[in-house]
């Protein structure tokens, strides 16, 4: 019972999958981790954007145009041009640009041309003849196998060289039974095509962090207890052995890696398996997200309130939109990850910002069930102009952390180490789909200072854990005008610790 032309057509065995895996202690309490959606209306109202009556937009990507427009590329092979986007109350004009692709997860322009990331191939698509159509359709590469309805791929944007990225999702999402499925491939200007890294299980999106460095977003499942943020280098191994058997096709990557034990740890297994990146940025699963999906960097200059330059992600299941920021220490790749918006009509596949500085947000609910009531929908998340108490963002310190808020915090509880609730959690690294929160610990915050400006908290805690997520609730801490944190939480996973300075 699955269709042929499903974005997330495993409604069997994926609902039945996640079903079983097992739900960390409090995860279910989504209305204790979110439940804020009135008073996130009040900072970032979401703003419906019309489609025409009898008109499907299953949005799977999005590429902002050099004249304001948005073009929309679609789960059932379109390309939509959007004109009046950023208009205050949007009624936008559609233009169908292109038909006949298959699933577009990517889509680039460059030259006058759109480059898409389609199931089954990276297609340049031109308007030779000036007429508003698409006619001629090139391929660019094809270097990897595609025999089944789940085999997705999902395309970058062009980097600074002109590369294009493309991520490939398992076959069936647990093997890997067509050519480099579970690999990110590297196509350069000339259309040459190398591997750049294996290990993928499900991607949902592939893209740059706010320091362009590749990440990819990765699916909760087998070899991986929850989604995450992961970095892409050259010759990395993300976690899924299922890919294993196409080095042989990608001299490039040099050897096989060790085969990681199964129940052992990330942590671990990483002094064994030397080509194994561990994941920057561990959403807990259900409490932020349960399918992270395509991402956007936030590079509005303050159009979009205090959070530039920092990642937007959605997730399908839960109809979200969250908030992520990476550091890089000891050469590794870590950060943290926020609650930011949820309500959202349907599962959201794509974001993207617009040039007025919006959020445009869309995706489907085909497949598997979402907490968005719509089949489908485009909707706009703007910034109102007032800015809410948040956690700006967490970074790592040798002794603990530093957090950075959106708005002064009052001294007398940000001054307090009781005020400061920190606990840490891993996840067994094991080929069984999805997994339990262990290992849980409590560390003590053992002092606080809260700079002069009280924007930031340097936290010192009794231990630091290496390889956990270590998991902030900060609810006891006010605003100097006695307003309560609009998110409380915040979720950093530690990879490295700092040298002291």
């Amino acid at each position: 019972m699955t269709s042929s032309h499903s974005r997330f057509g495993r409604v069997l065995v994926l609902a039945a999958a996640c079903a079983l895996a097992p739900v960390p202690a409090g995860a279910e309490d989504v209305g204790g981790r979110w439940g804020t959606e009135e008073r996130e209306r009040e900072y970032y109202p979401v703003v419906n954007v019309p489609i025409p009556k009898g008109l499907v937009v299953e949005a799977g990507a999005f590429c902002p145009l050099p004249d304001g427009r948005i073009a929309v590329g679609t789960r059932h092979g379109e390309i939509h041009i959007l004109s009046g986007v950023d208009e205050k109350r949007p009624d936008p004009a559609y233009h169908l640009f292109a038909t006949g692709l298959d699933e577009v997860f990517g889509l680039a322009y460059k030259d006058g041309a759109f480059y898409v990331t389609q199931s089954c191939e990276l297609t340049r698509v031109t308007d030779t003849n000036g007429d508003g159509k698409a006619d001629r359709f090139e391929t660019v590469s094809d270097a990897w196998g595609y025999a089944n309805y789940h085999e997705y791929a999902f395309g970058s944007k062009f980097d600074k060289a002109g590369n294009l990225h493309v991520a490939l999702g398992l076959s069936n999402s647990y093997d890997s039974y067509a050519l480099f499925r579970g690999f990110v491939l590297q196509i350069s200007p000339d259309g040459k095509t190398r591997a750049l890294a294996s290990g993928l299980r499900s991607p949902g999106g592939i893209g740059y962090n706010e320091h362009g460095a590749l990440f990819y977003a990765e699916s909760q499942g087998p070899w991986n207890c929850s989604c995450s943020l992961k970095p892409v280098a050259p010759g990395s191994f993300q976690g899924h052995p299922a890919s294993f058997n196409w080095y042989k096709f990608a001299p490039e990557l040099g050897p096989v890696p060790e085969m990681p034990r199964s129940g052992s740890r990330v942590v671990v297994e990483r002094d064994r398996v030397k080509q194994l990146s561990p994941p920057a940025v561990i959403f807990p699963y259900v409490r932020m997200g349960r399918s992270i999906t395509g991402f956007s960097v936030n590079g509005t200059a303050g159009k979009f309130g205090p959070f530039d330059g920092q990642m937007f992600l959605g997730d399908y299941t839960l109809s979200v939109i969250m908030r992520a920021t990476t550091e890089q220490v000891n050469g590794v790749w870590q950060g943290a990850c926020y609650p930011f918006r949820e309500g959202l009509s349907t599962g959201i596949l794509n974001v993207e910002f617009t040039k007025g500085g919006s959020l445009i947000c869309g995706g489907t609910n085909r497949g598997w069930p979402v907490r968005g009531i719509k089949p489908f929908a485009l909707e706009r998340l703007d910034w109102s102009g007032k800015v809410p108490f948040e956690i700006q963002r967490v970074t790592a310190e040798s002794t603990g952390f530093k957090v950075a808020f959106t708005k002064a915090v009052d001294a007398a509880t940000g001054g307090d180490p009781k005020a400061y609730r920190v606990s840490t959690f891993t996840h067994p690294y094991h080929r069984g789909y999805g997994g339990p929160e262990i290992e849980r610990t409590t560390p003590t915050v053992e002092r606080v200072t809260l700079a002069p400006d009280g924007l930031s908290a340097s936290l010192v805690l009794s231990t630091l854990a290496r390889g956990h997520v270590h998991e902030f609730d900060l609810g006891a801490l006010r605003a100097r005008d006695n307003e309560t944190l609009l998110h409380r939480h915040a979720y950093y996973t530690l990879n490295e610790i700092p040298a002291a300075k």
